[in-house]
This record gives structure tokens, sequence and C-alpha cells, in this order.
């Protein structure tokens, strides 16, 4: 088995509970890992035979792209899309965090994390 990761990918999104999330919008930060067997690609140099990492950052901004009230939701989301797009991939763990919440106090960010396996 083998991982793929992309880290600290950064957005901007219309998630929260709150009415002026979704007009005012947050910066987001998403964390992507993935096991899957990459000893085929490993000895074919073939993007065929590997998991793309372009596809799976266009599923994390497809996904971030849809207005959630919560960031669990937003997680599995991009998860479930996953798996059912890469088969190759076993498992996953996703992190979301939103920049500077108002949640009124100074707290830089706060983090969902979700994981799945097949």
């Amino acid at each position: 088995m083998g991982k793929v990761r992309l880290d600290n990918i950064r957005l901007y999104a219309f998630h929260g509970c709150m009415k002026e999330e979704g007009v005012i919008g947050s910066d987001y930060r998403v964390d992507l890992e993935v096991s899957a067997d990459l000893k085929r690609a490993a000895a074919s140099d073939r993007l065929s035979d590997t998991v793309d990492y372009v596809h799976l950052h266009a599923i994390i901004r497809e996904e971030m792209g849809v207005r959630s009230k919560l960031l669990e939701s937003v997680a599995a989301r991009i998860l479930d899309r996953i798996f059912q797009e890469v088969p190759s991939v076993e498992s996953g763990e996703i992190a979301i965090s939103k920049i500077n919440p108002p949640i009124g106090g100074d707290v830089q960010q706060v983090t969902v994390i979700l994981s799945k396996e097949r």
C-alpha cells in the first residue's frame, strides 16, 4: 500500500449555519490523504496506474463549491465521490478547516476530520 496526500488546499467557500456565511463566505483549508496499492504505478511510471491527484483536487474544488451548513456534510460528499470515481482508493481521510470561524472568540480555525474505508 501507499498514500497520496494533498496538503493545505486553500479555498474560499460559503459553508455555515448562519445566513451571513452563505453571503460573505470564508477561507478554508482542506487536507486529504488516500491509501491505494501504488506498486503497479511505481513499476510502470504510467498515470493510469496511480491515483491522479489532479482528479482528487477537482473533486475537492467542486464539492467545496456546493454550499452546506456543516463541514461534516462537505467532507462526506468528497469522500463518497472519491470512492465512486477512483476505484483503486482503499481508504481516505479528509480534514476541512474553516479559518477564523465566526464563533465569538479568537480561534485560528475549526477542523472536521472524517475517514472512510472500502
